[in-house]
């Protein structure tokens, strides 16, 4: 049995994964704040910002911990096909759950439903991921410990859609997203505390893409979109903020024109007419 660490890299990748994991989950909670304020096309694209931002960064808090990931007596490569399904199962599964929570008509009902899918879904792209391993040899898990890691991610995923639809002030968020950044870190720690790993000795060399030639530039391309489009949601306002933000600049126009509150400015009077 080859031996595992977590820490190839040291704490680097441990505390970089655990910082994505936060932006993804601060960044999605924000767009699901703007999404209970939207209706129509807005709310859904709102929606879908929250899943691209939740899958994305799980994702990428998963590959960036990966990246430290290192076995005694092989190589890891990884198969580019499963890496990227992972992502795409990542994103859409949480998109599911998201979209459970943003048009059910029974919150607490929404919230479990929501939870359990996207749950399974973070999961499923923690395994998936695993699976696009290639060594010289083989891995099987501990199904007790996969049973646990499946847990925590249904735990996390429920308490982020809570979050989601309870949490409106940007302190509250902050406190929010870094107890998911927590969670999420728990449950690949988890999976990866399951993996038994066999190395054949002097086996030949897998086959695949190295972590540095592929999962690096997806890593930091996707890192890249989190901070982004974190910044733009920052900036942008609420459906009501801008309403808000127009009625109060309109009155500003009125009070500095004289006008009356029909928006129409009284008519002037001749001083002689009063002589």
């Amino acid at each position: 049995m080859g031996s595992t660490t977590e820490l190839g890299f040291g704490w680097v990748t441990p505390i970089l994964s655990y910082l994505m994991a936060c932006v993804g989950a601060a960044l999605g909670l924000r767009c699901m704040v703007r999404a209970q304020a939207a209706t129509g096309r807005r709310r859904l694209r709102w929606l879908a910002s929250a899943a691209v931002a939740i899958g994305t960064g799980i994702w990428t808090m998963h590959f960036i911990a990966m990246l430290g990931f290192s076995i005694s007596g092989t190589a890891i490569r990884y198969d580019t096909f499963l890496t990227v399904v992972s992502l795409l199962v990542s994103i859409g599964m949480v998109g599911i759950g998201v979209l459970a929570v943003g048009y059910g008509r029974s919150r607490r009902r929404s919230v479990v439903l929501g939870g359990l899918i996207t749950g399974i879904g973070v999961a499923a792209m923690h395994y998936i991921g695993m699976n696009a391993m290639r060594i010289s040899g083989t891995v099987h898990y501990d199904a007790r410990m996969v049973a646990v890691s499946v847990v925590i991610a249904i735990v996390a995923a429920t308490a982020a859609l809570h979050s989601a639809l309870t949490v409106s002030s940007p302190i509250a968020a902050v406190g929010a997203s870094l107890i998911m950044g927590v969670a999420v870190s728990a449950m690949h720690y988890t999976g990866m505390a399951a993996a038994r790993v066999d190395v054949v000795a002097n086996g030949a060399a897998p086959n695949g893409t190295s972590g540095t030639d592929f999962i690096v530039p997806m890593t930091v391309m996707l890192g890249s979109y989190l901070f982004l489009a974190s910044a733009f949601v920052a900036l942008s306002l609420t459906a009501q903020e801008g309403s808000g933000s127009a009625a109060a600049g309109r009155q500003r126009v009125r009070t500095l024109s004289g006008a009356g509150p029909g928006g129409l400015s009284p008519v002037p009077t001749d001083p002689a007419q009063h002589r």
